[in-house]
């Protein structure tokens, strides 16, 4: 007698949660697992439900045989008894088999009685200029750090044994005293020499010949860093797990931080650029034309509408010119043209003649020509830095006040007889 069929249920949950498509070979789905549980370890301040979920997925579609039953009737199926289940499983076990001893933490038993310390995150600039964060780039960078050793997977003897270090008694700390005089004494606590602060000690004939009971190596990574278009000046980009690694000890993260350079000829501010453009007086009354080079080598033609005038220090906008906005790189901000014009030292008298004719007339005097007779006439000098004179005047009215106080009879004498009171 054959039994009933089982009811058919969900069996794409678990390759969306590992972030993989139905037809992921098994290297695929290591590889979705290993970045996603290490991003939401507890450890690391994860989601513990999300980490619980990708250990239960990763569970079921590592087991060929659970596999073919979920995706054959689903998720109930495997509840139901087919295949051995997959709800009991224990995602702190899971990820310590998968990654090493040296991941562990949170759940049950002595060895993960205890929480794992997370390893310090490493931290470089990344020097990027106004034409990588417009275009986006990849740069390829080379960094040593520190992996645990294959040979005795972090242990540091063949054995895999260790003993209590006898300089610290197995605290990985020592307690240095000084005295500072007589009655006083400076109690300080220092990792342990003789155990770098590991609290174990290693017989010298049973070191592991790979790392000589460092534990640890140096190895060479390259990181291919992606600068993503509209990146802002000192965003993150971080490579979970990457850093130096350590026993006992959760993986810290690379994280490069974006440094903007400084460009000659365009200034950022947010998703906006602004461009600094100098024309003459005859330009800024009778038209100009800018050929403009962008930042990704595109030539803009930037020009006047007929009989407009430029102002001096006036701004012109051209939409969707300015920087693409991270991660909607379709979208951009607005390019800003600031115009500064560059007035002549002088003009010839035929020149004001010639110009009279076309311009505007000044405007008539109020005053009659008996009236301007009697009026005195004054010379007027340039002043190239307004704020300097006024300083420099403040400067010598402040000299002067003092001078004047000092010839004052009985000036000084007072200033003497109260300073000794």
């Amino acid at each position: 007698m054959f039994g009933r069929a089982p009811k058919k249920s969900d069996n794409t949950k678990y390759y969306e949660i590992l972030g993989v498509p139905k037809t992921a070979a098994p290297d695929e789905l290591k590889k979705a697992y290993r970045k996603a549980a290490i991003k939401n370890h507890p450890d690391k301040g994860g989601d513990p439900e999300k980490f619980k979920e990708l250990a239960q997925a990763y569970e079921v579609l590592s087991d060929p045989e659970k596999r073919e039953i979920y995706d054959q009737y689903g998720e109930d199926a495997l509840k139901e008894g087919m295949g051995g289940g997959g709800g009991g499983v224990d995602p702190f076990d899971i990820f310590s088999s998968f990654f090493g001893p040296s991941f562990g933490g949170g759940g049950g038993g002595s060895s993960r009685g205890r929480r794992q310390r997370r390893g310090e995150d490493v931290v470089h600039p990344l020097k990027a200029s106004l034409e990588d964060l417009y275009n986006g780039t990849s740069k390829k960078l080379s960094l040593s750090r520190s992996v645990l050793c294959s040979k005795c997977k972090g242990k540091g003897s063949k054995s895999g044994a260790s003993m209590r270090c006898p300089g610290c008694q197995g605290s990985g700390m020592k307690v240095t005293i000084r005295q500072l005089g007589p009655s006083m004494i400076q109690q300080m606590q220092q990792p342990c020499n003789e155990c770098r602060g590991t609290g174990e000690s290693i017989n010298d004939k049973d070191r592991c010949p790979g790392c000589k009971g460092e534990k640890v190596l140096q190895e060479k990574k390259v990181l291919e860093v992606h600068v993503e278009k509209g990146m802002q000046h000192n965003q993150k980009i971080t490579f979970p797990g990457e850093a130096d690694e350590a026993p006992d000890t959760v993986t810290g993260d690379i994280v490069f931080v974006v440094q903007q350079k400084e460009h000659p000829k365009f200034k950022r501010k947010g998703d906006d650029l602004f461009y600094e453009h100098t024309i003459s007086l005859t330009e800024a009354l009778c038209g100009f034309q800018l050929v403009l080079t962008h930042l990704d080598n595109r030539q803009l033609l930037v020009k006047s509408n007929p009989g407009e005038v430029v102002k001096p220090d006036s701004f012109k906008a051209i939409s969707d010119e300015g920087m693409p906005m991270y991660q909607r790189p379709f979208m951009k901000g607005k390019l800003y043209i600031h115009f500064t014009v560059d007035f002549p030292d002088s003009l010839a008298p035929d020149q004001c003649k010639a110009l009279e004719a076309v311009l505007p007339p000044k405007p008539a005097s109020k005053l009659t020509d008996m009236e301007l007779d009697e009026c005195e006439e004054t010379t007027m000098h340039d002043v190239n830095n307004i704020e300097e004179e006024m300083r420099r005047k403040a400067a010598h009215a402040a000299q002067e006040a003092y001078d004047e106080d000092d010839e004052m009879p009985g000036g000084g004498g007072q200033r003497v007889q109260c300073a000794q009171q």
